[in-house]
């Protein structure tokens, strides 16, 4: 039979109960014939304890240290699963992830994945052995413990499916696949049956938080198929692959992101370059922009508007000042309070009218657009935060309800 990834989240594992229940999917799986390779995430929220614990101990302790710590989470996780397994008589063996050969760059808490040394799990497949893996960690050259940052363990999952050439990587998450909009707050959601790799990054990148992008992007990359469903079901999920079969619909998916913030930068000098300089300035300080508005040169002077990640908005303010002089701008006007809400779908590159749908929902629904950003397969609007819930019910309406 095929060899199969499969990842489960914390919340899938977070008790006893749900250690049995996973395991319970794994042995039918085993008993199927599939080799199986399982990554775990850390444990409910054993990562968010474990951060309080150090803040107790150290306000400000250092990455080094912090990678020491939050990797047993997911060693905890790994460490349980097997002996769940063990108990159903199934031959197991979890691994750390330096014991499973994952090497990592050295940066802590957003360590990249060099390379995989697959002997070992090979070796233990061979042995007819499902190898669970701790998720989320590696180790640098130099043997110290490194964690990938947010998504890490989606991240090792997709690795080790690429090098390992498995048929199919499944993550179990609490939803039983992706849709269409939030189904905790769209109650006319809709699951898709497959969405395609650029889709499903373009929605993770929008604030969709079933999957990290930065797995998805490695999946495109390696060729990996994915495939996301509930641990809390039996049943298919939604598969994320080059190229879906479903008839192509005119979008996939509506996102909100209310990890944005805007800043105009007011009464610059109409004047080439000024772009490039106030943007160098940005990137110097390695912030990353998203929407950009500029607006038409008057008097001599134009306002060049961005969105940013609002976790970054105080350095991208601290940044701007300290170059007024040399940039030569008036003012600086700053709102935290909106969110970025997009349509995603490859099927918009060949229908017209999306856009227009788009606007006239949110004209309906008396939602003001701030800022617009477009690209081939996605449309973004800037709002008020307060308005982020009310656009994504009424866009979505347009394009999946009314429709029918």
């Amino acid at each position: 039979m095929s060899l199969i990834v499969k990842k489960f989240g914390g919340s899938s594992v977070s008790d006893a109960s749900g250690i049995i229940r996973v395991a319970g999917i794994i042995a039918d799986d085993y008993s199927e014939g599939h080799d199986l390779v399982v990554v775990l995430s850390a444990q409910g929220d054993t990562t968010d304890d474990l951060i309080e614990k150090a803040a107790e101990i150290n306000p400000f302790p250092s990455r080094r240290e912090m990678d020491m710590l939050l990797s047993t989470g997911e060693q905890a996780s790994a460490a349980l699963m097997a002996m769940a397994l063990e108990r159903l008589g199934l031959p197991v063996v979890s691994l750390s992830g330096r014991q499973a050969g994952i090497r990592t760059s050295a940066e802590y808490g957003s360590a990249r994945i060099e390379k995989i040394d697959c002997e070992r799990i090979r070796g233990e497949l061979d042995k007819r052995r499902i190898v669970v893996v701790a998720g989320f960690q590696g180790t640098a050259r130099n043997g110290d413990i490194t964690t990938l940052g947010r998504g890490g363990s989606d991240t090792t999952a997709v690795a080790l499916a690429a090098v390992l050439r498995a048929s199919l990587c499944q993550k179990y998450t609490d939803e039983d696949g992706i849709y269409t909009a939030d189904p905790r707050k769209v109650p006319g959601a809709r699951r898709l049956s497959e969405i395609t790799y650029d889709e499903m990054m373009e929605l993770a990148s929008l604030g969709a938080q079933v999957l990290h992008n930065r797995s998805v992007q490695m999946a495109k990359r390696c060729g990996v198929e994915l495939e996301v469903l509930t641990s809390f079901e039996r049943k298919p999920g939604t598969i994320v692959k080059e190229v879906t079969s479903v008839e192509k619909i005119k979008i996939s998916g509506v996102a909100k992101d209310t990890n944005t913030a805007r800043i105009a930068v007011m009464g610059l000098r109409d004047e080439p370059g000024i772009a490039f300089r106030v943007f160098r300035v940005l990137s110097d300080a390695r912030i990353v922009v998203d929407i950009i508005l500029q607006s038409i040169g008057r008097g001599g002077t134009k306002d060049i508007s961005f969105t940013v990640a609002r976790s970054d908005l105080d350095a991208a303010v601290a940044s701007l000042e300290t170059q007024r002089g040399a940039l030569g701008f008036s003012e600086l006007d700053v709102s935290a309070d909106v969110a970025k809400v997009s349509i995603v779908g490859a099927g918009m590159m060949s229908a017209s009218g999306i856009a227009t749908m788009m606007f006239e929902a949110l004209c309906d629904a008396k939602v003001n657009i701030n800022m617009i950003s477009t690209s081939e397969i996605k449309i973004s609007v800037l709002v008020d935060e307060r308005d982020a819930d009310r656009a994504v019910a009424a866009i979505h309406r347009k394009f999946f309800e009314d429709e029918g």
